[in-house]
């Protein structure tokens, strides 16, 4: 073992890997209880959400600590999970069959570029200030869903402000409301809210106070909270059918879904929504490559685990030479791979921070994670019973963490802060990361062709330009 992951040479020994990955795990774990939920509200099985969620960490974190040898941990993202629900299935139309397609694709350009010098070129292509944008923008994207998941908003309308309405058996299951929807907050006389408020006040006093795998202690603790105020009900606990044989039957239905009739079979099959499914993928794409550079330069410059040839390669190598080239490899991989088994893109984990934090250095580290992973797969049935109550606070300070970003921007320089704007702010009224991008790469082009700066756009934001804004006439031609 000291051998194989180069424990010495790393500064650090068996105890101490363990001790961090543990420490990766309970800070990142409540994935399992947050994947599930926003996936299967685009349709798919919980339970095969849960398992598929569990492999894709398992696999994906295996091949980070075996072949990278640096201690980070991968699962199912944040962010991109919602993007996947709220913006490509119901807010474009895709079946979710389509939509692993889609996130397949993703981790099948991410490979390319992570072999090849088109990661360079287009790393290049996006601004620094552009990228943190994007990060925190995706924070409130995420802070926003978690808020509406728990019911802490209330939507209000006059009969003026609805334009449309979709009508079954009578009875209206949707409404298109126009500029004169008015959000508030509700009227704390329900016990479901009222939970979710309890929930994010815990939460948040674990996460500001620093315990460990606060987020995790939170969505439990405000589970049993949840028992002794009526809300959950125990009685739907049940392990003879929610075990980890129901999630393999279960399983059954999303492994292999993304290349059936619903899924690949069918997602070019319309010729006018082409254009709109590169861009989804190109969104997914571009989401999951940021968050993941980010995670690793922030966190590994300033511990030593990549080294300055490291991060020079993140833009001119090619091939396999560095740890960063495999750790990049190692994070692609596992986006087709959890897409396989039915879950959205698999993605480096900036929760890894917590056990670098308790000293881990390599993939050790990443495999302890793997092994807490396998075993969590054994409490399929507590997981079921979890309230959305419990993992909408999970989401808020989640989002609030990703806020961080903003940091790194010039807020004070319109031309620096109006591309931002446009690209953070967006993906929150917008409900839509993907327009979000949009509105800001269209945005910093314009602002630097007012500024006469225009030669510092490169050729491929024009395309990328170019593509959104097709989107956007072809979707207003539908």
């Amino acid at each position: 073992m000291e051998k194989f992951f180069k424990l010495k040479e790393n500064g650090t020994n068996i105890s101490t890997e363990i001790m961090a990955g543990v420490t990766t795990f309970f800070a990142m774990s409540y994935i399992l209880f947050v994947n599930p939920t926003i996936l299967s509200a685009a349709g798919m099985p919980f339970q095969a959400v849960f398992l598929a969620t569990i492999i894709a960490a398992v696999i994906g974190t295996l091949v980070m600590g075996l072949f990278a040898n640096v201690p980070y941990a991968q699962a199912p993202g944040m962010g991109l999970n919602a993007f996947f629900t709220y913006t490509v299935v119901f807010g474009l139309g895709y079946t979710w069959q389509q939509a692993l397609a889609m996130v397949f694709i993703c981790g099948l350009i991410n490979i390319i570029i992570t072999i090849t010098k088109i990661r360079k070129l287009i790393i290049r292509a996006i601004p620094e200030s552009m990228q943190h944008a994007i990060g925190g923008g995706i924070g409130i994207f995420v802070a926003y869903v978690g808020l509406k998941n728990a019911n802490l908003l209330t939507f209000s309308a006059d009969s003026d402000s609805i334009i449309g309405a979709t009508v079954e058996g009578g009875e209206v299951i949707s409404a298109d409301i126009n500029g004169g929807i008015v959000p508030a907050l509700v009227n704390f006389d329900n016990p479901a809210v009222i939970l979710a408020l309890i929930g994010l006040v815990l939460t948040t006093i674990l996460v500001v106070a620093n315990i460990r795998g606060a987020v995790l202690i939170g969505i439990v603790g405000t589970t049993i909270i949840g028992i002794l105020m009526g809300v959950v009900d125990l009685s739907t606990l049940d392990w003879d059918t929610n075990t980890l044989g129901q999630s393999i039957n279960e399983l059954g239905t999303t492994f292999g879904a993304a290349f059936g009739q619903e899924g690949m079979q069918s997602l070019f099959s319309d010729s006018a929504r082409i254009p709109q499914v590169i861009m989804t993928i190109i969104a997914f794409s571009l989401s999951d490559t940021f968050d993941t550079i980010g995670t690793f330069i922030g966190t590994g410059r300033r511990t030593g685990i990549f080294s300055k040839k490291d991060e020079v390669a993140l833009e001119d190598s090619k091939g396999m030479n560095t740890k960063m080239d495999r750790a990049l490899f190692a994070d692609a991989v596992a986006t087709s791979i959890g897409a396989v088994f039915g879950t959205s893109n698999t993605t480096t984990f900036v929760e890894s921070a917590a056990g670098i934090g308790a000293g881990g250095r390599t993939g050790l580290t990443s495999v302890t994670v793997a092994v807490m992973f396998g075993l969590s797969s054994l409490f399929s049935p507590l997981i079921s019973i979890v309230p959305a109550q419990a993992t909408a606070p999970a989401l808020v300070l989640v989002g609030i963490m990703m806020l961080s970003s903003f940091k790194d921007i010039n807020w004070s320089t319109l031309e620096e802060a109006v591309p931002a704007f446009f690209a953070s702010i967006f993906m929150g009224l917008c409900y839509s990361i993907s327009y979000g991008i949009a509105a800001g790469f269209i945005f910093y082009s314009i602002v630097k062709i007012v500024k006469g700066k225009a030669q510092e756009v490169s050729s491929i934001l024009w395309v990328i330009d170019l593509l959104f804004i097709l989107n956007f006439v072809i979707l207003a031609l539908l």
